[in-house]
């Protein structure tokens, strides 16, 4: 009697997980596939003490190098940006007020866009800066064709004041983050 039941019970429940799973499968999904990585990264960082930016002097540049900006050297890097963030930090504890300036400049060391952030003394709070890059902010192209930057800092105080707090000095740091269309 068991077999009876058996036999037929194993051929309808083959039959039904044959039918029930078998949609047509589509392997061109990947047509359709999008992929936009973020990819972060530190551009640059420099740091001054007071002692330094007092031995060169009042409204003078106690900071200036020009650094390589090769993130978008490769062609196919650069056609692929979508849209960037450039954050700048900067923290001072020193007595002084001071000016930073980063120019943007292509391979004929042409400027393609300037940045300047106006420092005040101790005590001044974080100063956070983030600037965008792409549809509804600034040109991408300025990102995709900067291959250096130029960075002054220069001290627009006298240069006898010292600041109270221990070990005073300036810090300013950059980083980036960039939205990319890998297909």
């Amino acid at each position: 009697m068991r077999r009876l039941f058996f036999q037929p019970a194993l051929v309808a429940i083959t039959l039904f997980l044959c039918l029930s799973c078998s949609d047509k499968q589509d392997f061109n999904q990947f047509d359709d596939l999008e992929i936009t990585p973020t990819v972060a990264s530190s551009i640059f960082y420099l740091e001054a003490d007071e002692t330094h930016i007092n031995d060169i002097g009042s409204f003078a540049n106690f900071y200036s190098q020009t650094v390589d900006f090769e993130a978008f050297n490769e062609k196919y890097v650069s056609e692929r940006l979508l849209e960037g963030k450039l954050i700048y930090e900067i923290e001072n504890t020193t007595s002084k007020t001071l000016n930073f300036t980063i120019e943007f400049l292509d391979e004929e060391g042409d400027i393609l866009d300037v940045q300047v952030f106006d420092v005040d003394p101790t005590p001044s709070p974080l100063l956070i800066l983030e600037v965008f890059y792409g549809p509804g902010d600034k040109n991408i192209d300025i990102l995709t064709n900067t291959t250096s930057l130029r960075i002054n800092g220069s001290n627009q105080s006298d240069s006898t004041s010292v600041s109270g707090l221990s070990e005073p000095k300036v810090r300013f740091k950059s980083a980036a983050e960039f939205i990319f269309r890998l297909k």
